[in-house]
């Protein structure tokens, strides 16, 4: 990791398309601006977490909903044997 320390104006080229800007340091909060190409995606990381774990959690069945599940499959089985 690339460690730099910047003040308020001072910007970080990241290529020559992406431009990090600090415009404002307020104690320990650092307000940036990014300067990007439209098909670019800035996300903050905290959203991107937050997506995954919800994205994991609704792929990953609770145990009642498997119990659940089975036994309609039980129960249809029954009926096509019936």
């Amino acid at each position: 990791m690339l460690v730099l320390t910047r003040k308020a104006g001072e910007q970080i080229a990241l290529g020559p398309d992406i431009v990090v800007k600090v415009v404002e340091v307020r104690g320990d909060v650092v307000k940036l601006g990014i300067e990007a190409p439209p098909g670019v995606r800035i996300q903050r990381q905290e959203v991107l977490d937050a997506v995954a774990a919800a994205n994991s959690e609704a792929a990953s069945p609770a145990a009642p909903d498997l119990t659940a599940l089975r036994a309609l499959v039980a129960a249809a089985e029954r009926r096509k044997k019936a």
